[in-house]
């Protein structure tokens, strides 16, 4: 699906012919900044968490809750990986401000953010660790099982349910992240469509860090750039998508993240033709999509994720 951010990439066009513009540089929008007379939700936290999904880890996680939360009315859930930077207020995501203003706007509905660190190997949380990525990070995010996903709806959300209600809804349910916090996002709706129909995927490292080779040379766990092959031939899942990526991103061993992300698209656009072709009454995957020009940063991502998640629940607007 394309949407708004053509006009936008004009105005951007337009406005890069009066000023220079460097490649990357995407300014946060005014729905990612604190504004005044705007209510503002509590983020609580953080908590620690351990795991026996993931036996000797600890992890942080944070709770938004929106203005006017009300349990009798569960709102939406958003669930975001690398939460000690999806909560930096004067990181590039912001997370927890853009909720605020499209949910004071009602251009979303009320809607609960959990974000949550990966997991470290220690008896406590290190609090020296800042923006730092934990030590478990590339175990629980790149691999394609379904572990991960069993943390979140086994663990992590049962620990969120006992003090905040939010929907079971799948369709009012996000979960997203940057770089291998994105593809752990995909992995976790992959495997539980059922828990989680939409995905906010920027820089996602649908790359082979996840690859793992024997003593002979043959793999004995798949790493990320399988996804295209299995989208292509699995059935489709009830999930909508939005896919964020620059053409300077990372190109290493791993492998290199804009056609990664291109080869995710082209797979999802090619599944849904195959479905029409075949006259197959079955789901669709709903697909959005943006390229920019940025490096492996979440800039670009932070100023789009406004009108992602407006496309996300684009059907879910509230009454005004």
């Amino acid at each position: 699906m394309r949407w708004g951010w053509i006009a936008a990439g004009l105005a951007v066009l337009g406005a890069a012919a009066a000023q220079a513009r460097a490649p990357g540089d995407y300014p946060l929008t005014p729905d990612s900044l604190v504004r005044p007379g705007v209510a503002r939700g509590r983020l609580e936290g953080p908590f620690e968490l351990r795991s026996a999904i993931f036996p000797g880890t600890v992890r942080r996680y944070w709770v938004h809750v929106p203005a006017g939360y009300d349990a009798t009315q569960p709102p939406n859930l958003l669930v975001f990986q690398d939460g000690q930077r999806a909560t930096n207020p004067t990181g590039s995501l912001r997370v927890p401000t853009v909720l605020d203003n499209l949910i004071a706007a009602g251009a979303i509905p009320p809607t609960l953010g959990v974000f949550v660190t990966p997991g470290n190997l220690s008896a406590h949380y290190p609090p020296d660790l800042g923006m730092a990525n934990p030590d478990h990070r590339a175990e629980e995010y790149d691999a394609l099982g379904d572990a991960y996903v069993r943390f979140v709806t086994e663990e992590l959300l049962p620990a969120v349910a006992a003090r905040w209600r939010f929907t079971d809804d799948p369709k009012r349910r996000a979960i997203g992240g940057t770089s291998s916090g994105a593809i752990a996002a995909w992995t976790a709706a992959w495997h539980r469509p059922q828990a989680f129909g939409n995905v906010l995927s920027f820089i996602g490292s649908y790359t082979s860090i996840g690859l793992k080779l024997g003593p002979d040379g043959t793999p004995v766990a798949y790493g990320g750039d399988t996804y295209p092959g299995l989208i292509r031939k699995s059935a489709i899942r009830p999930i909508r998508v939005f896919l964020q990526d620059g053409s300077n991103d990372l190109d290493n061993e791993h492998g290199n993240w804009f056609l990664a992300n291109q080869q995710m698209l082209k797979a999802l656009e090619w599944r849904n033709a195959a479905a029409e072709r075949l006259h197959d009454l079955g789901p669709r995957y709903d697909i959005a999509h943006v390229w920019g020009d940025g490096g492996h940063s979440d800039a670009h991502g932070g100023a789009v994720l406004p009108e992602a998640l407006r496309w996300i629940w684009r059907d879910q607007r509230p009454e005004r």
